[in-house]
């Protein structure tokens, strides 16, 4: 509690301190804007959906996901579900319909068990499966911001990531500890057609 971020939330009244690393990386890059439509896998409590359905406004969709309950939000539709099975993709494929979408958020993570590898292995195999989605959901065009933690296979899911995106971009918000390995990666500009991971 003597956290100045979870004080900093608990008086602006939003639901995580995580709230403030999508709001410097969204301002920094201007990712989020009136009208859009966005996808926020890994939402509870809330506190990014919060941030993105105030700036989308009225004009805008935000669809929040996660295996845990989240009390309701003005301007967000919600989907209990664990995101690597294929009927809870499958109802968040229903719930888009043929509406395309501007950016995907992701800052899921795996229960903690302790054991570095296996929580590194299951923290990568989550922001693939988040990748995968923006590789088939995103505009053309459209952005990706996801959580994600050095170690093993990071650098295969950056070459992953560069191979989708026109540009990426590594964020460490203020809000995020300093201890933690954890940095967000920024892909923006979906290529009509994902390179190789080669590059060729």
């Amino acid at each position: 509690m003597n956290d100045f971020f979870v004080k900093q939330a608990k008086k602006e009244g939003y639901r995580s301190r995580s709230a403030y690393k999508l709001m410097e990386i969204a301002e920094r890059d201007h990712l989020l804007r009136p009208g859009m439509t966005v996808v926020d896998l890994g939402a509870a409590p809330g506190g990014w959906s919060q941030v993105a359905a105030d700036k989308v406004g009225r004009k805008g969709r935000v669809i929040a996901l996660d295996l845990l309950e989240m009390a309701a939000l003005p301007g967000v539709i919600f989907i209990q579900g664990d995101f690597r099975e294929a009927t809870v993709l499958a109802e968040l494929e229903n719930c888009l319909g043929d509406c395309p979408v501007d950016l995907v958020i992701s800052d899921m993570s795996p229960n903690i068990s302790g054991i570095s590898m296996s929580d590194q292995a299951r923290s990568m195999c989550l922001a693939e499966l988040a990748l995968e989605f923006s590789v088939g959901r995103l505009n053309s065009g459209g952005n990706f911001l996801v959580k994600v933690f050095q170690g093993s296979g990071f650098e295969q899911f950056l070459l992953a990531m560069r191979a989708t995106f026109k540009q990426v971009l590594t964020r460490k918000p203020e809000a995020s500890r300093g201890r933690s390995s954890e940095i967000y990666l920024l892909g923006l500009g979906k290529r009509e057609k994902a390179l190789s991971i080669l590059g060729e």
